[in-house]
């Protein structure tokens, strides 16, 4: 811009020199117009920059400004991926807390199954103790020539062994020793007609102020609910 500023301004000038009259001229030696022909283009080219540095302040270079754009597809990528993650997390934590339910109602299946595998052992262990202890006490004497003496009416009252910690199991009766004394076979009549057969193998603290007592044993199970009755006591043999 500056080179085309200098050439329009030099042409001007030579134009305008050139149409002066010829008198006005004044005769110059060669040397003269030398001179005034480099000062001519020295001011060509103050002029001419003087233009260019004032159409740059009044005409200044805009300035480009690029501002970054929004990334429409790769922002919804971003929040798809975030919910996926987010549902992806969500259904494993679902899937541990059933996990953790499904664990928990095994443990509680398992301990039930346990308890009832154990009441059902004790159950079978007390059935069979009571059927030892029914057919014991329900043998009946086969002898037909033997004899027994009537001791008269007794008090009964009645203990389980094993509840005790006795191993002495359910054929005997505790007694007065000076009454029956031990390994004395004992037929106990019922007022009903129920008749049991009982061996003296104990005694007990009730036995001194009580000589017209038994205490039968027997399993809980198999208590009388009135706890006390009333029956024959024969010796046999």
């Amino acid at each position: 811009m500056a080179a085309a500023a200098v050439t329009v301004l030099g042409s001007m000038f030579a134009i305008n020199t050139a149409t002066k009259s010829v008198e006005a001229i004044d005769t110059n030696t060669s040397a003269q117009h030398q001179a005034q022909s480099n000062d001519s283009e020295a001011t060509a080219k103050d002029t001419a920059k003087t233009v260019v540095k004032t159409n740059s302040v009044l005409h200044p270079a805009k300035k480009i400004v690029i501002k970054p754009g929004r990334n429409l597809i790769a922002e919804a990528n971003e929040r798809a991926a975030a919910k996926k993650a987010a549902e992806a997390k969500a259904a494993a934590l679902k899937a541990a807390q059933a996990a953790a339910a499904q664990k928990a109602a095994q443990e509680k299946a398992a301990q039930v199954a346990a308890a009832q595998k154990a009441a059902a052992a004790k159950q079978a262990a007390a059935q069979q103790q009571q059927a030892a202890a029914t057919q014991s006490a329900t043998t009946t004497t086969t002898s037909t020539t033997s004899t027994t003496t009537n001791k008269g009416t007794f008090k009964l009252s009645f203990y389980d062994p094993a509840v005790m910690g006795s191993n002495m199991g359910y054929s005997g009766v505790a007694a007065n020793l000076s009454t029956f004394p031990r390994g004395t076979k004992l037929k106990i009549t019922l007022s009903d007609g129920t008749v049991w057969y009982r061996t003296v193998n104990d005694t007990g603290s009730f036995a001194a102020g009580n000589p017209n007592q038994l205490d039968v044993a027997m399993p809980s199970s198999q208590i009388p609910s009135a706890g006390v009755l009333y029956a024959t006591v024969e010796v046999v043999g």
